[in-house]
């Protein structure tokens, strides 16, 4: 399931992911924030708390997952993964060599310090 986290700037949207993840997670919770965001400012700020195992996440979930980073690809500002799972947490980081932006982990116990660090504007 995944969850909006309410408390953040207007300008980054945040994602807590706990228990199974479905494709249809993906299209009715996240995709329409994302086409909201990249209309209102172009960009895409984006915190990911994930507190479920990557394998509760669905095929279908996966898929639609990568085609709504792809939709958007020359959008990403800022990406925050906040995980203790040491798999995702190299993927995230070793991704960020891929695309455009910034993309960072960060352990459960950083949460605050990802907020702040997602949370900037940085210049292009």
């Amino acid at each position: 399931m995944l969850r909006f986290i309410n408390d953040m700037p207007g300008h980054v949207i945040g994602i807590h992911a706990v228990g199974a993840v479905t494709r249809e997670d993906i299209e009715s919770v996240l995709m329409p924030k994302f086409d909201e965001l990249v209309e209102k400012q172009g960009e895409i700020n984006y915190l990911l708390v994930l507190e479920t195992d990557i394998n509760n996440f669905t095929r279908g979930a996966l898929l639609a997952d990568v085609k709504l980073g792809l939709k958007h690809f020359t959008k990403w500002n800022r990406i925050a993964i906040v995980t203790d799972q040491r798999g995702v947490a190299w993927f995230s980081d070793a991704v960020r060599f891929l695309i455009p932006g910034q993309s960072k982990s960060f352990p459960l116990d950083k949460l605050d310090e990802a907020v702040i660090w997602v949370s900037e504007k940085i210049s292009k």
